[in-house]
């Protein structure tokens, strides 16, 4: 099957932004999560976004899974990891998200930071022609400067005195990676070995290589350019080789070597179709919360219209021994997935061995 059989050309490829065929990243081989993988319990909080105010909504998503106290409990040094794949606000976590998660944490007693990668900025590595590969740490630099800075994240830090995280550059280090499906060994920021949890909190998006971008895709961001390159094609490119569909390697591979735990998923203001980047964006006021990434990704997906076992990597996880197996096996607070349910457009599915010849070749 080619591109032309989707009636997506090179030029619309490009342009509408598969600017986050990412990457992902690791933390060291400390038993990191098994328990969020492995346990049986797994809870998933569904609020209601109401008169704009997400502040209250992410409040009350993390009150109906007992409260930030609980969720943090014996950790100390959490990470917030928005998606923050281009520098556009259509595409992006909503900083509203992070600022209340941020400052539930801090409230509780705990050390916030915000860390992300970024895939590509406008006038840096990406243009309305092509989107570029780049390992050069200044120019990984600018570009996460800039993200931060137009996207309202260096306020956010600013305000709350909180440290934001290139995970680009930097002092890196290397990690085993526990029952890896095709990377053994990762490189990642030196940051994510000294944190206690990784709290990944994406859009809710579509995804044409991914069918869904949400809690688990979301870690594609933490493989650092300097390592893998930025936009990250480097790491599809090579995983595909290895029989990776839907970048599931890329994406099991380093949700298992990271000590992930809450994820929240910010469906203010969602996106259908050709996403990550170049969907329609949907107003769906939802604020997902859960104790796992897969349970709250299958609980999203499933608002969404898809069954778990469309999503590649939900198909790996599974595979791979990850709870939860179903929907099942998830208790679910508040809203239930029928009140809310919206089928989205679905993305024009693209094998990442189609594109591999032209997106994300060209050195900046």
């Amino acid at each position: 099957m080619v591109l032309d059989d989707y009636t997506l050309n090179r030029r619309k490829f490009l342009k509408t932004g598969m600017m986050s065929a990412g990457a992902l990243a690791a933390a060291p081989v400390l038993k990191p999560f098994e328990d969020i993988f492995t346990s049986k319990e797994h809870i998933v909080s569904i609020v209601r976004i109401q008169f704009d105010r997400v502040d209250k909504a992410v409040e009350e998503a993390i009150d109906l899974l007992d409260g930030i106290s609980r969720l943090t409990k014996h950790k100390q040094k959490i990470m917030l990891k928005p998606n923050l794949v281009f520098d556009s606000s259509d595409c992006t976590t909503k900083p509203a998200v992070i600022r209340t998660l941020a400052m539930l944490m801090k409230k509780a007693g705990k050390e916030v930071l915000i860390g992300e990668g970024s895939a590509a900025a406008s006038g840096i590595n990406a243009d309305e022609q092509n989107v570029y590969r780049t390992q050069k740490a200044d120019l990984l630099d600018r570009l996460q400067k800039q993200i931060f800075n137009k996207l309202g994240y260096t306020d956010i830090a600013d305000e709350l005195g909180i440290p934001l995280v290139n995970l680009h550059t930097g002092e890196m280090v290397t990690v085993d990676v526990p029952g890896a499906h095709h990377f053994k060994k990762l490189t990642l920021h030196k940051s994510l070995s000294e944190i206690d949890m990784l709290c990944s909190v994406p859009m809710m998006k579509t995804h044409v290589l991914a069918t869904v971008t949400l809690g688990l895709k979301n870690v594609i961001g933490l493989y650092p350019g300097t390592a893998y390159c930025s936009v990250r094609s480097c790491v599809h490119a090579e995983a595909e080789e290895g029989g990776s569909k839907g970048v599931a390697f890329e994406i099991i591979d380093m949700a298992r070597a990271n000590k992930m735990g809450l994820t929240v998923i910010d469906g203010s203001m969602a996106m259908e179709g050709d996403g990550p980047s170049g969907g329609k964006l949907v107003k769906t006021d939802l604020i997902i919360a859960g104790t796992s990434p897969l349970a709250a990704d299958m609980v999203a997906s499933a608002i969404m219209g898809f069954e778990p076992n469309e999503i590649p990597h939900f198909n790996l996880a599974h595979e791979s021994g990850m709870h939860p197996m179903s929907l099942d096996e998830i208790e679910i607070r508040g809203l239930q997935i029928n009140d809310v349910r919206r089928p989205f457009e679905r993305p024009h599915i693209i094998p990442f061995g189609q594109i591999k010849d032209f997106w994300g070749v060209k050195e900046v």
